[in-house]
C-alpha cells in the first residue's frame, strides 16, 4: 500500500449516498485513493442523527469526527496522518445520556442533546437543520480546556462537484492566544482576532502563504484540522475560534493537550517524524537566481576557499535545462555536471540543484505524460497549460497525487540529473505554483485537495531517494508544506520574497508561526529574491559604504547595510542561505565593510555548528522545533504572547534582530523567570525588564539565558572536515544539561542508533561540568570548558 495514503481514502463509495461529482459536461467518475487501514474509533455515538466518532492516540492526543453518515463518522483520517489508533489508558464512560471518554492526561465528553421540542418562531426561520453536537475537553484536574460547541455542513457546488462547507466552532477565553497555521507573512505573531486564509497562495500581497492547519493555544493545546481544501480560520473572533473547509462530506479534528513540547510530540506520533538533515544543511547554502554556467559555479566555490569562508553547499538554480520539463541539464553551459561535481566534492562542497514539475508542450515528456494521465487536467479532461491570468507559459503540472507519477519522476531526477552527481534536490513550485481550483488531480478536484501538493510532491523524491541511495541522507528545499510533510526531510523557505526592510522585519513572526506549526526547519532568502531596485527609499545615511558595490546595488545605498543586517538574522534561523535576482549574492559581493561583518557571522555560524547540530538531533527525537517562540519557553510572561521580533534560538540563546534602515539601538524585553548575559559583553541582567541595547552595525542584540551550555566548534571551512570542539562556554546561575551530538553527518545510521552522544551537566553551586558519553566527545568537551563571568 502507498505509505502515504495510509488513513487517506476518500471516504467511503460515493462519499454520501447520492453525492455525485455532476460536471458542466457529464459526469466524471470518482477516482478513489488507494485504500487505508479503517479506523478504530471507541464508539461512534448517534446524536439525534449526527454520528460522532471519538479516537485516541495516547493519552493526550483524541479525534472527533463528525458527519451524518455514519460511515464517513467512522472512516479513518485523511491525507498526512500515519498513526493508529490507541486505546490504551483510556475508558469509557456513560452518565446522564453524554459519554465521557478519561484518559490520565484528559477527559473528553460528547455532551447529550435531548430531541429538541417544537421549534419557536425564531427557530423555524434561523434554526439549523443539523442535529447539534456538543464536545467538551477537560484537563486531567476536571477544570474547562476546550469545547467544540457547533459543526456546519452547508450544501454549495465546488468545481461541479455538489459538496459541503465543513466547519466547526469552538470556546475561547480572553487571555487566550494562538500561533501555527503554517506561513502566513502579515508580521504579526498572535493569531487572536484575526481572519487567517488557510491555504498556499503564491500571490499572497505580503508574500506566499502556505496552509499547515494546525493551530496551538497558550491554553494548553492543539487543534489539528483534517482538511486539505482552502479553510478559513478565525481565532477567537467575536467570542470563538470558527473553522471553516471549502470542500467536505464530514467535520474531523484532533486535539493534542500538555505542554508546548508535549503539544510537538503529539504532532510527531500522528504525522511522522522529522528526520535529522545533513551536516552540511546546518552551514553555509550559497544560491543566486540564477548561476549560468558549469565554470561560474566553480569560481565562486574557489572564491570561498580562496578567501578562507566556510561554504558547504552550492546550488544551481532554474534554467539550466534545455526546455522547461526535458529533465535535462544544457550540454552548452555545463558539459560536464559529473566532473563539476567531483571537483566540488573534492573541496568539501555539495550541491542542491533545482527541479521543477512543469512540462511544456513541446518538450520530450509532455505527450507520454498526458497519455498517461499524470497531469493535471480540466473538466473535459484536457490537460492544463500555463495559467493565463499570470501570463504563465511555463507548461502543465506533474499530478504527484498519482503514486505511478511520483515514481516516474523520481526515476527521471535519479537517472537523468542525480546520476551526474547533484546530491540533493530543490523541488520549487511545491504550492503548486499552477492553482488547482477549478482542475482535477488523479484523486479528485484540485479544490477539494486545494492543499495537498507539497506532501505528496516532495514525498515521491524523498521515498525515492530513500530506497534508490539507501546510504545518502535526504534533503529537500521547498517552499511550501502540509500535514506531515515534515517527514519528507524539507528545509522550507518563505517564497520569493521583496527585498526591503518591511520583508525583513515580517520574516521574524513569519518564521517563528511557521516552526510553531511542526516544522522546524525553515529559512528565507536572505537578501529577498525579487529584482533589486537601483534607487534607495532610505532616509538615514546608510551604515555601510555602499561605494564599492555599486555593480550590484546602483544608488540603493542602504542596500548593503540590508543585507548585512538579513545575514545576522539569517545566521540564528535554521537555514543560512543567500539567495536572489542579483548581479552577484556572495558574501563579497556588497563592499569590504559589508564583508567584513557577513563573515564576522558566517564564522560565527560555523563556531555553532556543533550546538546546531545536537538541537536537530533533539528535534528528530522528539518533534519540537529549536527556533522558538518566546511563548513557548515562558508560557507564564504575559509580555510575550505577541512578542514577535525576538525568538528564542535552541535553550540557550535569545536573538533580537535589526530590522530597521540605519537604527544601532533598539529595546530588547528579557523574559521574566530567567536571567541573562549579553552575549558580546558578558554583562549580565535580571529578567522580566525591558533594556535599551546599542548595537552597531556589525552587532545583533544576542542574550544567552543563565544556565546554558553552548559548545563550540574549531574553524572549519565545511562540515565535511571533522570539526573538534573549541569552547565549551557556560552560562552560570542554575544548574543546566545538555546532550551533545555527533555522526558522520551523511547517512542514515543515525536511525539505528549510530552516534556519539555526551551528556553534559552542569552544578551550578559546586561550579563544575560534568559529561558522561562517548568518552573522546567527553574528554573534548571537559578540556574545552570556559565559565563565563557576568560584568
Amino acid at each position: 500500500m502507498d505509505r502515504l495514503n495510509k488513513g487517506a481514502r476518500r471516504w467511503s463509495a460515493g462519499l454520501v449516498s447520492g453525492l455525485a461529482l455532476s460536471l458542466a459536461t457529464g459526469v466524471l467518475a470518482s477516482l478513489a485513493a488507494p485504500m487505508a487501514v479503517q479506523a478504530a474509533p471507541m464508539a461512534v455515538m448517534d446524536r439525534n442523527g449526527s454520528y460522532v466518532s471519538v479516537e485516541t492516540y495516547a493519552p493526550n492526543i483524541v479525534r472527533v469526527t463528525i458527519s451524518q453518515d455514519k460511515d464517513l463518522a467512522a472512516a479513518a483520517p485523511g491525507y498526512g496522518f500515519l498513526a493508529d489508533s490507541d486505546v490504551k489508558g483510556w475508558r469509557h464512560d456513560q452518565k446522564a445520556g453524554a459519554d465521557i471518554f478519561t484518559s490520565g492526561a484528559l477527559s473528553l465528553e460528547v455532551v447529550a442533546q435531548p430531541w429538541p421540542g417544537a421549534p419557536s418562531q425564531m427557530d423555524r426561520y434561523f434554526a439549523p437543520a443539523l442535529p447539534p453536537v456538543s464536545v467538551k475537553v477537560r484537563k486531567a484536574d476536571g477544570s474547562d480546556l476546550v469545547a467544540m460547541n457547533g459543526w456546519e455542513m452547508s450544501p454549495h457546488v465546488v468545481n461541479g462537484e455538489k459538496t459541503y462547507q465543513a466547519g466547526a466552532s469552538f470556546s475561547t477565553s480572553a487571555d487566550e492566544h494562538f500561533y501555527g497555521l503554517g506561513q502566513n507573512q502579515e508580521g504579526i505573531l498572535d493569531l487572536r482576532g484575526r481572519a487567517i486564509d488557510c491555504k498556499h497562495h503564491y500571490d499572497a500581497p505580503h508574500g506566499e502563504t502556505v496552509c499547515v492547519p494546525f493551530l496551538v493555544s497558550s491554553k494548553g493545546y492543539g487543534v489539528l484540522w483534517d482538511n486539505p481544501s482552502d479553510t478559513k480560520v478565525y481565532p477567537a473572533v467575536n467570542g470563538r475560534t470558527l473553522w471553516q473547509s471549502n470542500v467536505g462530506e464530514r467535520v474531523s479534528f484532533f486535539v493534542i493537550t500538555g505542554s508546548y513540547d508535549e503539544i510537538y510530540a503529539g504532532y510527531r506520533k500522528l504525522t511522522g517524524v522529522t528526520p535529522l538533515p545533513p551536516k552540511a544543511a546546518f552551514g553555509y547554502i550559497q544560491s543566486k537566481a540564477r548561476y549560468e554556467t558549469q565554470q561560474q559555479i566553480l569560481d565562486v566555490a574557489k572564491g570561498y576557499r580562496d578567501r578562507g569562508y566556510p561554504l558547504d553547499i552550492m546550488v544551481l538554480d532554474w534554467f539550466y535545462w534545455t526546455r522547461m520539463g526535458q529533465m535535462d541539464i544544457d550540454p552548452a553551459a555545463f558539459p560536464d555536471p559529473l566532473a563539476m561535481n567531483k571537483e566540488l566534492h573534492d573541496n568539501g562542497v555539495h550541491s542542491i540543484i533545482s527541479v521543477w514539475p512543469r512540462f511544456e508542450k513541446e518538450g520530450r515528456y509532455f505527450n507520454y505524460l498526458a497519455d498517461k494521465g499524470w497531469l493535471l487536467k480540466d473538466k473535459d479532461g484536457k490537460v492544463v497549460d500555463g495559467l493565463p491570468f499570470r501570463s504563465d507559459r511555463a507548461g502543465a503540472l506533474i499530478d504527484s497525487t498519482n503514486p505511478q507519477a511520483r515514481e516516474w519522476f523520481w526515476g527521471k531526477i535519479r537517472d537523468n540529473i542525480a546520476s551526474k552527481g547533484f546530491d540533493w534536490f530543490w523541488l520549487d513550485e511545491t504550492e503548486p505554483d499552477l492553482v488547482p481550483d477549478g482542475y482535477f488531480y488523479s484523486i479528485g478536484s484540485g479544490d477539494r485537495y486545494h492543499n495537498l501538493f507539497p506532501l505528496v510532491h516532495t514525498q515521491g523524491v524523498a521515498e525515492g531517494s530513500r530506497r534508490d541511495r539507501p546510504d545518502k541522507r535526504n534533503l529537500i528545499l521547498a517552499r511550501a508544506a502540509y500535514i506531515g510533510a515534515q517527514r519528507n526531510g524539507g528545509l522550507f523557505w518563505s517564497s520569493d520574497i521583496q527585498p526591503t526592510w518591511d520583508a525583513l522585519k515580517r520574516q521574524v513572526p513569519t518564521g517563528l508561526n511557521f516552526t510553531a506549526s511542526g516544522f522546524a526547519y525553515w529559512g528565507n532568502d536572505i537578501g529577498g529574491w525579487q529584482w533589486l531596485p537601483q534607487s534607495t527609499t532610505a532616509t538615514k545615511a546608510p551604515l555601510l559604504d555602499p561605494s564599492d558595490a555599486r555593480a550590484v546595488v546602483g544608488q540603493n545605498n542602504d542596500y548593503p547595510e540590508l543585507l548585512a543586517r538579513w545575514f545576522q538574522y539569517g545566521t540564528f534561523t535554521p537555514t543560512l542561505r543567500v539567495h536572489g535576482m542579483r548581479k552577484d549574492t556572495e558574501v563579497w559581493a556588497y563592499g569590504k565593510q559589508a564583508e567584513a561583518v557577513i563573515a564576522k557571522y558566517l564564522k560565527l555560524r560555523y563556531a555553532l555548528i556543533p550546538y546546531l547540530y545536537s538541537m536537530g538531533h533533539s528535534t528528530y527525537e522528539t518533534g519540537a522545533p529549536f527556533m522558538r517562540g518566546l511563548f513557548m519557553d515562558f508560557p507564564n510572561d504575559p509580555k510575550v504572547v505577541n512578542l514577535g521580533d525576538q525568538y528564542m534560538f535552541g535553550p540557550a540563546f535569545l536573538v533580537a534582530p535589526i530590522t530597521d534602515q540605519g537604527v544601532e539601538d533598539r529595546d530588547v524585553y528579557l523574559p521574566a523567570g530567567a536571567d541573562w548575559y549579553d552575549y558580546w559583553t558578558g554583562k549580565k541582567f535580571t529578567g522580566g525588564q525591558t533594556i535599551s541595547v546599542h548595537a552597531p552595525i556589525d552587532t545583533i542584540p544576542l542574550f544567552v539565558r543563565a544556565g546554558s551550555i553552548i559548545p563550540m566548534g574549531a574553524p572549519i571551512q565545511s562540515t565535511a572536515t571533522p570539526q573538534t570542539i573549541n569552547a565549551v562556554k557556560v552560562y552560570p546561575g542554575r544548574d543546566a544539561d545538555f546532550t551533545l551530538y555527533d555522526d558522520d553527518g551523511v547517512t542514515n545510521a543515525y536511525e539505528k542508533g549510530v552516534g556519539k552522544t555526551v551528556k553534559l551537566h552542569w552544578d551550578d553551586k559546586a561550579g563544575k561540568l560534568t559529561a558522561t558519553g562517548d568518552k573522546g566527545l567527553s574528554a573534548q568537551a571537559l578540556a574545552a570548558v570556559q565559565v563565563v563571568s557576568a560584568r
